[in-house]
């Protein structure tokens, strides 16, 4: 597939060969990251490349749009079928914007969200005082109770009613538990606040039955089209298309909340969308539409429920003593690596790949936190079960409980290596 970057370009070929081999040779934890299927990966390197497509289907600034107003069209008639959505806007480039849409779309400057603490668990865009969100809007956090290390929703409630908030958020990074999120659109709707949620992170696990959908209970959702979608790095805005509350946030406004989602993606925070990436999305909708998607995500979830047992059961403590979901966080205080930023590295060392991230009431700091964040999408890509969790359980609890053992280290390298040639990637790319 690189046979014209071969030809041209032979220095950037070798890099992406080189980054093709790390991700044949390596296991891929990262809870964030995933495989896109080939013909995601083909239809991201296709000539819609070319075309400038400013606007809507129906509505360009340019003109030559006709087949690239049927792939936008054929996008977005997907992602309102999967998600049984009212209405979708599949031009945000990523996650980050599509947030930031999202919050135009529902508040001015200055106005009060209730959103996750990102040490317990949120996102960058979810209030992060460095990030735009908690510089532009009001952020109120809630948190996860310091005993359980779980959220509790009579905390969340007595909190939104006390502070009334504008919009309440709910969704995560780093949470390893479910959501209530049929309750996080109670909240919002006893305080006459919009329900958002973004499940950037559990998207194919509330398509596939194992979380709740918060489509049909709030009126905006968004989630990006990686993770356990394994689509291509982009994102969505799925939404109602009447604001119930546009009379008292929005008076005299002619546009209703789809208008106001689509107007905030366009034209206001971006200009032309990359209808390359819409067409990988289009795919990425047609795949999470057959019945072994849901398989696929079960799977997910087996996978880290094993990995999670192996474990502790091998030393660990994790946040919140387990998972429901994709993902789990090492509290590696305790631990001789002392905290995530080195536990990662030596990880990273091993072929084993995961990140560094804040746990709960962490003592550490966002440079060197104390926990590792980890979890099974990419690896239940290339077909690993249960039983290679448990192994892979093993092999990482040694390594962090034995970081200076550069044998071990090398040792684990290898059988990592071994491990994947039985599970291969990509196979076709070379």
């Amino acid at each position: 597939m690189l046979e014209h970057v071969r030809q041209f370009d032979p220095e950037l070929a070798d890099l992406l060969n080189l980054e093709l081999g790390r991700q044949q040779d390596g296991l891929v934890m990262i809870p964030s990251e995933n495989f896109a299927s080939p013909a995601v990966l083909e239809a991201a390197g296709t000539v819609l490349t070319n075309k400038y497509a400013e606007g809507y289907p129906a509505k360009r600034y340019y003109t030559g749009n006709e087949f690239i107003d049927q792939v936008e069209t054929l996008a977005i008639q997907r992602a309102k079928q999967l998600f049984s959505a009212e209405h979708a806007n599949v031009q945000p480039h990523s996650g980050s914007g599509a947030n930031m849409a999202c919050y135009e779309a529902l508040m001015q400057p200055g106005d009060k969200i209730l959103g996750l603490n990102l040490a317990h668990g949120g996102h960058l865009t979810h209030g992060s005082p460095v990030n735009f969100s908690g510089k532009k809007y009001n952020f109120i956090a809630y948190g996860v109770e310091k005993e359980t290390e779980a959220l509790d929703m009579d905390v969340v409630r007595k909190l939104a009613i006390a502070e009334k908030p504008k919009v309440v958020l709910s969704g995560h990074t780093a949470y390893p538990r479910k959501m209530n999120f049929s309750e996080f659109a109670d909240i919002a709707n006893e305080i006459d606040a919009y329900a958002m949620a973004d499940i950037s992170h559990i998207v194919g696990l509330c398509l596939a039955g194992e979380h709740e959908n918060p489509v049909p209970s709030h009126d905006v959702v968004m989630t990006t089209t990686t993770k356990t979608l394994r689509g291509p790095r982009s994102a969505i805005i799925l939404s109602k298309i009447i604001d119930r509350l546009q009379e008292k946030y929005w008076p005299g406004e002619k546009k209703n909340l789809a208008q106001r989602i689509d107007f905030s993606v366009f034209p206001t925070f971006q200009g032309g969308p990359l209808e390359h990436i819409i067409a990988s999305k289009a795919v990425a909708f047609k795949e999470a539409m057959l019945p072994e998607f849901k398989g696929y995500q079960q799977q997910i979830v087996k996978n880290a429920k094993a990995l999670a047992q192996s474990l502790m059961d091998n030393g660990l403590r994790l946040v919140s003593g387990g998972t429901d979901n994709h993902l789990m966080i090492i509290d590696c205080s305790k631990l001789p690596v002392q905290n995530g930023k080195v536990g990662a590295q030596v990880l990273e060392k091993a072929g084993i790949y995961t990140n560094m991230n804040m746990i709960p009431f962490d003592t550490g700091t966002p440079f060197k936190p104390s926990g590792i964040r980890l979890g099974t999408p990419a690896l239940t890509t290339r077909g690993m079960k249960e039983k290679e969790m448990k192994q892979i359980g093993e092999w990482i609890a040694q390594l962090l409980q034995n970081p200076t053992n550069d044998a071990l280290i090398a040792k684990t390298k290898q059988n990592v290596k071994d491990l994947t040639t039985h599970f291969p990637l990509y196979s076709e790319l070379k």
